[in-house]
């Protein structure tokens, strides 16, 4: 049975003018992770889908977006395993529900690794082209959570760069025609690293640079984007591993290129590769991108509650006294990189915490306790609310936080069975809960008081309310049901 991965888009606003509503490169158009487009959505629904449409191949690889285009990369074939047991994410009960990529679809499903980049309407979803790169030896073994496609393209707005975990690098047009092809596991040394390679390619100016830091070799490499030969290349010695992007930020004497890697957090000169300065004790998995604002890099260094820190950009050599602002030893996440907005640095960790701090200071200003391992988040229409259930066998319950003081308004249960769906009504004044104890259940989002419970005799979820509130739907195996509230509920299609 052929296995498919699907990219979903969400109806939104986008004006015609440029273009904060491109999205060129992984985190965005400043590698930060923030958009300044504006209409965008606040829920995921299926009433809110604008268009989805099947993927060739599997991948872990984030979209891009440029113009009317969307850019994906994927792989056919599931290549190679690491051998052995493969860590979860999750700790505990919770772990067994971790699938791995294509839930469990074995390599005979293609006879040969191939490699893809596709090109999708943003209007629509029609698929425009699709390029094949037949993929070529040493091929990496991996975590079964990913493959071979897990870096994330990057477009200029001229040709599009898309980069293997083998070290395989092509260059197409917008229209899918190859302009020029590498494969730097061949060329220097094989992708070896544990668990597979992560880590995307970055543009500056004319350049594209690629962080190659492998078991058997590690460097970093500007090639021309144009043609694809090397412009520089910086030697950063046996061992030293990555799996984060590297990123360019304004410093107050030029531009800083960060690496973010096992032994530490290094600045280069982007333009030439002279290495500026570095800080930073050694870390095992070196995943999160670091972002700035005003002249202050804000980093954390992966792994499991790992530190994260202020470093002051401009320095020279070993920075760690002088330009260290603050640093917090614990508690940042394991993959997910910082996000910095108006101030505040935000992130979400491996503890099912979400968290706030004064980029300041680096002092907690708020957060949203809630389990080890969160299912499901949903914000109220005003952005005010936000619901939360977590999935396991523990702690079986409905939460409602106030975003802006990050204390729980009311918390709901035990259920006995975790919340297999959350949705608000269009006016945030009621949150619907579907999954615990086969029911569905409206609650008051001010009191946490059940005002409708509808019993079933099987497992609900996927809850929806009409834009107008006056019709509620979820799933049942089979089919779906709805009620007009305050009526009986009907069946819906199969």
């Amino acid at each position: 049975m052929r296995t498919l991965a699907v990219i979903t888009i969400l109806l939104s606003s986008i004006p015609c003018a440029a273009r904060p509503d491109d999205w060129p490169q992984w985190r965005g158009v400043s590698g930060n992770g923030v958009s300044s487009e504006t209409g965008l959505p606040v829920r995921w629904s299926k009433d809110d889908v604008a268009w989805k449409t099947p993927l060739t191949g599997l991948g872990v690889s984030s979209p891009i977006v440029w113009r009317d285009r969307v850019f994906v990369t994927s792989q056919i074939g599931m290549g190679e395993l690491r051998p052995g047991s493969h860590p979860t994410l999750a700790r505990g009960p919770e772990a067994a529900s971790e699938k791995p990529l294509g839930k469990g679809a074995t390599s005979t499903a293609a006879k040969q690794t191939i490699f893809l980049v596709e090109a999708f309407s943003r209007n629509d979803g029609r698929r425009l082209w699709e390029y094949r790169i037949p993929a070529e030896a040493p091929l990496i073994a991996v975590h079964q959570k990913h493959n071979l496609a897990s870096p994330s393209p990057v477009t200029d707005g001229e040709l599009v760069y898309a980069w293997y975990g083998n070290g395989q690098l092509v260059a197409l047009s917008l229209d899918g025609k190859l302009t020029w092809q590498r494969h730097l596991g061949k060329e220097n040394s094989p992708f070896e690293i544990e668990w597979g390679h992560g880590s995307s390619p970055t543009i500056y100016r004319d350049s594209l640079i690629l962080l190659c830091d492998h078991i058997p070799v590690s460097y970093l490499l500007a090639v021309d984007k144009k043609t694809g030969k090397d412009k520089w290349r910086v030697d950063r010695g046996k061992g030293v591993r990555s799996y984060s992007t590297p990123t360019v930020v304004r410093g107050p004497s030029g531009d800083e290129l960060i690496v973010n890697a096992s032994e530490r957090i290094d600045a280069y000169d982007p333009a030439t590769g002279k290495h500026l300065w570095y800080t930073g004790e050694p870390n095992r998995f070196p995943i999160p991108v670091p972002t700035a604002e005003n002249g202050i890099l804000y980093a954390s260094r992966g792994y499991r509650s790992g530190p994260f820190m202020a470093i002051r950009l401009g320095g020279k050599g070993d920075i760690t006294s002088t330009h260290v602002q603050w640093l917090v030893p614990t508690g940042a996440p394991y993959i997910s990189s910082l996000v910095l907005y108006q101030g505040l640095i935000y992130m979400a960790n491996d503890a099912g915490v979400a968290s706030c701090f004064d980029a300041k200071t680096g002092e907690k200003t708020k957060s949203m306790k809630h389990a080890s391992y969160t299912m499901g988040l949903e914000f109220s229409p005003d952005g005010k609310r936000i619901a939360s259930a977590p999935r396991g066998n523990v702690n079986k319950f409905l939460a409602v936080f106030d975003v802006a003081g990050g204390k729980a308004v009311f918390n709901a249960g035990p259920f006995g069975e975790y919340v297999a769906g959350l949705a608000f009504t269009p006016d945030g004044k009621r949150v619907v809960a579907t999954g615990p104890q086969k029911s569905v259940r409206l609650f008051d989002a001010a009191t946490g008081e059940v005002v409708l419970t509808l019993k079933r005799a099987d497992h609900t979820a996927k809850p929806a309310v009409s834009r107008d509130g006056r019709l509620l739907a979820w799933s049942e195996p089979g089919g779906y049901r709805y009620i007009e509230l305050g009526k009986r509920p009907q069946d819906g299609k199969k």
